[in-house]
């Protein structure tokens, strides 16, 4: 909020598309429009989806941000009796139903979008590397899909693998990484869960429906092949 802007309360029409009636809001002013969206997708009887809901005031399709003024959230000044149309962006009919054939392919590439609820300092670096940098989505869908967590091992991973190297022990460093990924990703068995392997289990119990020679030499002896 701008110095000297003081908050005020009004009451403004919603429009929906569609056929839900208008009506009434209070809200704050000056709002951003990301708050004006939360609150429009949580007070309508529908419970609009607030990933598809847009917002058009005074002709003007209102954006969360703005994307070249420093990715600043952009604030909305209303007055009384203002209306706002909400519009839910229907979702795209699966690729098989789609008539591909006048498509080329960069209309095919993935388009990568941050959820609402991202923190503000995440909006910003995007924005500086998809509007600055211009990386392309499937790249910007590989960054802001680790945690923290993993990017932090991966830059100590890269910090350690030359001094493995200059010790000679480079295919140890990648084969130690990759038993670890292993390792890591096996995950944990809930209580009672059984193992695919006896060995693990407890008494060596096995699987119902194993095949094994075990089980082979049983069915010899009983006949049963």
């Amino acid at each position: 909020m701008g110095m000297g802007e003081i908050s005020e309360s009004v009451e403004i029409t919603v429009k929906t598309i569609g056929p839900a009636p208008p009506s009434r809001l209070s809200v704050s002013s000056p709002i951003k429009v990301r708050d004006l969206r939360k609150l429009i997708a949580t007070s309508s009887a529908n419970h609009l989806p607030i990933e598809n809901l847009r917002l058009v005031f005074r002709g003007k399709v209102l954006d969360d941000t703005q994307d070249d003024d420093d990715r600043d959230d952009v604030y909305l000044q209303l007055s009384n009796g203002d209306s706002v149309i909400a519009a839910v962006k229907p979702k795209p009919p699966p690729r098989h139903l789609r008539d591909d054939t006048c498509i080329d392919d960069d209309d095919l590439d993935l388009k990568f979008k941050l959820p609402q609820s991202t923190s503000q300092w995440k909006r910003k670096l995007f924005f500086f590397l998809r509007n600055k940098l211009k990386l392309p989505d499937i790249l910007l869908m590989a960054i802001f899909s680790l945690s923290l967590k993993i990017w932090a091992i991966i830059i100590l991973w890269f910090v350690f693998a030359p001094i493995a190297h200059r010790w000679d022990l480079g295919p140890l460093y990648i084969l130690g990484t990759a038993f670890s990924i292993i390792f890591l990703n096996l995950g944990q068995r809930q209580p009672g869960d059984m193992s695919a392997y006896s060995i693990f289990n407890d008494d060596f119990r096995e699987l119902p429906g194993t095949l094994n020679a075990d089980r082979l030499d049983r069915d010899i002896r009983a006949g049963q092949i």
